[in-house]
């Protein structure tokens, strides 16, 4: 059998050539082939590291190279002479054999080994005989016996699974023990409305029900605790005691001539509220509201008391109108800082629903609500921000109010 191939052994005249006798020897006796046909293993690339370095630095070894074709085709044609005979490529390259017949040899099947750049080896510094037997113990196995699997499990008890694949926790959401709808079913609401076009007007009677004001400071969360009792304390290093006492009354005194001036505006009595809007105090606060005023109409309540007769808890409702063609429980509120989201504002949401739920379920108003707004007025005079609660949002906030009265009542 003659060698497809017509390279031949002599054009490699190779300083380690000579070692090559033993593997032509083996290779014949696996594939019954005749020693010409060796010809074609002298065509692979092998390096003997340590003992005679890179082959690049052989003295006369580049002149003798073949081109990259030559060494191409000379590989292929070994392959194919492989291919006949399946799974005898691995008796040929045995571990033991190649170990036992030279020690420093290894095969390589890359031409990159004989490109012109000279390649520095950083592994020939390398204590060889220091990791022989690690290197051994890993180029032993063909495969590695880990799977997906068991690379998964192997992170997961080093480093934990990824915070992106555990499930969202959702927050326990706790229910009233005595719920109460929002909307009273068993209230009865007249076709016609009443005679009298001016909103109602209840004065607050003195009774031992506990307010929506008193309920709610009651049950503040500790965090919410901290952060009042920070700012007073603030305040009161700035101002001392006595000017955060004056201080804190021009507040309150500012909120009831604000709210005295938007009752003047809304009964439409004009002289009243000239008179007001000359009071420096609250001209700020006038102007800031005046384009939500401009979305108010068919006002029903002012300034009028509202009381639960289930739950047991009474407040004062600022306002009931219309705004933008809704009926809603109306809040204002004054703020030096703007508060532009609903989260801003902290309990006033649970103190409408507290009135929504009052007025739905108080015998003395002919009417139910739904929906619940928050005006925000400034000093500066910027526009106020309106934070309308719709009829879904105010059934939110009217179970955290169910849960805070129930903690009172607990507490009381």
């Amino acid at each position: 059998m003659e060698p497809e191939s017509k390279v031949s052994a002599s054009c490699y005249k190779l300083p380690w050539s000579h070692q090559l006798q033993p593997i032509r020897s083996r290779f014949c006796k696996l594939f019954c082939v005749t020693d010409a046909c060796t010809h074609t293993l002298v065509s692979l690339q092998f390096c003997i590291r340590g003992k005679y370095g890179n082959p690049q630095t052989v003295p006369n070894r580049r002149k003798k190279m073949p081109n990259y074709s030559q060494m191409l085709l000379v590989r292929m044609k070994f392959l194919q002479l492989l291919s006949r005979k399946p799974g005898k490529l691995g008796m040929l390259f045995q571990i033991p054999f190649c170990q036992k017949q030279f020690p420093y040899l290894c095969l390589a099947t890359s031409a990159c080994l004989y490109s012109k750049k000279k390649k520095t080896n950083g592994y020939e510094q390398v204590d060889q005989e220091k990791y022989k037997n690690l290197v051994y113990s890993v180029t032993s196995y063909k495969t590695s016996a880990q799977t997906p699997e068991t690379i998964l499990e192997e992170d997961n008890l080093l480093y934990r699974p990824l915070d992106k694949h555990r499930p969202p926790v959702k927050a326990e959401t706790k229910t009233p023990k005595n719920w109460v709808p929002l909307i009273n079913p068993n209230k009865s609401i007249p076709l016609l409305n009443s005679e009298s076009n001016l909103p109602m007007k209840i004065s607050l009677q003195k009774t031992k029900m506990p307010s929506v004001t008193r309920i709610l400071q009651q049950t503040m969360s500790p965090q919410q605790t901290f952060y009042l009792e920070r700012w007073k304390q603030k305040m009161i290093q700035e101002l001392g005691k006595d000017g955060f006492a004056e201080y804190t009354k021009n507040l309150f005194l500012q909120g009831e001539l604000f709210h005295a001036a938007l009752e003047s505006i809304f009964l439409s009595e004009e002289t009243a509220t000239k008179e007001r809007r000359e009071d420096v105090a609250i001209s700020g606060y006038l102007s800031s509201v005046q384009h939500v005023l401009k979305d108010i109409s068919e006002v029903k309540a002012l300034e009028s008391a509202v009381q639960h007769e289930t739950l047991q808890y009474l407040g004062l409702v600022d306002c009931v109108a219309k705004y933008r063609g809704q009926l809603c429980v109306i809040d204002w509120k004054t703020s030096e800082k703007p508060k532009p989201s609903l989260k801003n504002t902290f309990d006033n949401p649970l103190q409408v629903a507290a009135y929504i739920g009052a007025i739905n379920h108080d015998a003395n108003y002919d009417f139910q609500v739904s929906c619940g707004l928050i005006v925000v007025a400034y000093k500066n005079g910027s526009p106020a921000h309106p934070h309308f609660m719709g009829p879904d949002l105010c059934s939110q906030y009217w179970n955290k109010w169910l849960l805070r009265l129930e903690e009172y009542v607990d507490r009381d």
